[in-house]
Parts: C-alpha cells; structure tokens; sequence
C-alpha cells in the first residue's frame, strides 16, 4: 500500500498514513494518461483559427497581364496563393476541437497519474487547509518549511476554500483545485500533489 506523510497547515510533520490502494496504487498506463491529457487540451481549444481563401482576400478581381504573348506564365487576379498577400492554400479554417472519453477511462486515467505521483513520493497529506486569513506569506512559508518552495505544486482541498486559493494564487507554480474538479490533466501538469484528508474521501466517492 502507498503512504504519504502527514502535515498540519503550519507545515509540521505528524507521522505518515497509507493511502487508497484502488486510488493510488494503480499500474500507471501512460497511453491512457496521454489520452486522457490529449482531449483535456483539445478541450480548451477556441478552434476559431482561419485563414482567407483567395476568393476571400479583398481586392480586385481583374487579371493581371494578357494570357498570351508575353512569355510569362498564364495568371488570373494577383490573389492567388503563390503571391505575396494573396491567399492562403489549404489553410486552417475553424472547426471543433471537443470530444470525450469515456467515463470509465477518464476515471482510470486519474486513478494512474495519482498512483504515478504516490509512487515517486510526492503525494503530501494535510489534515486540513483551514486559513484563518488571506495571506500569500503563509503559503509560501509552508512550502519553504516542507521544502517545495520552487516546485510545481497542486493543492487539492476537500470542498472549495477561498482563502487558500487567494493565498496561492500569486505564487508561480502553484494551483489550488478542489477534489470535485481536479483531473488527470492538473495532476499532470504539477510534480507535488498536496492533498486534504477530506480530499481523499471525495476522490473516494468520485472514483470508485
């Protein structure tokens, strides 16, 4: 079974605990992270990138020498592709990016990249992330105490918490993402999985 230390939020040590195996003891499958990654990024695409036609560059339309009887090659308007500021050949033109895996998939997924970072030491426990303030101080004074000052860091809060997220969030590097939202993509993008113990329970009820 994988374990992880145990921190308060003023970044002391209190012991260790084991983790989920069905959650973070799953053989990574990284064609299936890579997957998952691809259609999280896709996702996010506009897909509003478009390039002009040569019918739709503006201009005239006249053609711009004789066909014939000048020695140079046969030209219509001087929108043609091979021009400079004439029109784009085969250029992108906007389309949808979206789709989805499967659920059972996306979930396996996030199940293997949680396992990854378990086995390589860097999921950290927190008994909770509660603030009293908003203050960035305090955060980057916890991750110089727990030595990932630097690191790219995803704290995973068990419900939503403002005033960590206001607290982190000037702080390169580093994202605050609840445990209902969180997806392979995040823990991916992040080489320290800082999670809440009430987190755990949600991934629970969220992956099992």
């Amino acid at each position: 079974m994988p374990k992880a230390p145990v921190f308060r939020i003023d970044g002391t040590k209190v012991g260790e605990e084991e983790l989920p195996g069905d959650i973070f003891g799953v053989r990574p499958k990284m064609t299936l992270i890579w997957e998952a990654v691809k259609m999280y990024q896709y996702n996010q695409r506009q897909g509003t990138h478009h390039a002009k036609t040569r019918a739709e560059v503006k201009g005239s339309r006249r053609k711009i020498w004789s066909q014939k009887g000048l020695g140079r090659a046969r030209h219509g308007d001087r929108y043609a592709p091979i021009f400079v500021g004439g029109g784009k050949a085969h250029g992108p033109r906007p389309r949808e990016y979206y789709y989805r895996l499967p659920k059972r998939e996306l979930k396996l997924a996030l199940k293997m990249i949680l396992s990854d970072r378990a086995g390589e030491e860097k999921v950290y426990l927190f008994e909770n992330f509660d603030l009293k303030e908003v203050r960035t101080k305090n955060i980057a004074s916890l991750l110089k105490k727990i030595t990932l000052d630097g690191k790219k860091v995803l704290f995973v809060p068990g419900e939503l918490n403002k005033n960590l997220y206001l607290s982190a969030r000037n702080i390169p590097n580093v994202d605050v993402v609840p445990a209902s939202d969180v997806n392979t993509l995040h823990v991916v993008s992040h080489e320290y999985i800082l999670l809440e113990k009430s987190a755990v329970e949600k991934l629970k009820e969220r992956l099992l």
